[in-house]
């Protein structure tokens, strides 16, 4: 005999609730910008009902602010902004959703969505124009440091011949000097007499 699956009870609260975007953002000067649209999904195969909640329900009319959404499918909530003025700039207000099955009276779930006024669309440009430049003078100080650093490093190694390369070249002058193995009239000692094969060495040391 087989036994039907039971649906999990839902505790209150627990049910993550799908809401795009999480933010919404009104300019002033943007008339189009003053009517905003949040898309709720359910996907889940159950049935929700769900409403929309305001910490400052005078400033905004929401349309269908109550109502269901079928399984799998998803619901666009109009907001507009209904005043706009100065005093609201910068102003955080918050949106909660709320959704519970059809059936039952307590909210499954529920999330805030941040509203904020502002004075002009220029703004945000503004200041992501400001921290792009401000991300191009780090980067250009960092390969300007970097850049001094290698050429320090360059002059001190190209600062001069080490000590040992100044006696080396000393020493194969003077080889190159010295009479060749087989010369008699030298005043120079037998013993210091080179040979041929040598002399070409010192020769090709000092290059």
């Amino acid at each position: 005999m087989q036994q039907h699956r039971r649906q999990p009870e839902l505790v209150e609260g627990s049910l993550p609730v799908f809401v795009f975007p999480t933010e919404l953002a009104f300019y002033a000067d943007d008339q189009a910008s003053h009517k905003q649209v949040l898309t709720l999904y359910n996907p889940y195969e159950f049935a929700l009902k769900f409403k929309v909640l305001c910490t400052a329900p005078s400033k905004y009319a929401v349309v269908d602010s109550a109502g269901a959404v079928k399984p799998q499918c998803c619901v666009d909530i109009v907001i507009r902004h209904r005043d706009v003025r100065a005093c609201h700039y910068g102003v955080i207000d918050k949106f909660r959703l709320q959704v519970s099955e059809q059936s039952q009276r307590k909210a499954l779930g529920r999330k805030e969505v941040i509203a904020t006024l502002l004075p002009s669309t220029q703004e945000p440009r503004q200041q992501k124009q400001q921290e792009e430049k401000r991300i191009k003078e780090h980067l250009a100080e960092s390969v300007f440091f970097e850049q001094a650093s290698f050429q320090q490093e360059s002059r001190a190694a190209s600062a001069g011949p080490s000590l040992l390369t100044v006696f080396l070249g000393l020493v194969c002058v003077a080889a190159l000097m010295l009479p060749t193995l087989g010369e008699l009239e030298s005043r120079v000692p037998v013993y210091l007499h080179l040979s041929v094969n040598k002399k070409l060495v010192a020769a090709y040391v000092l290059g």
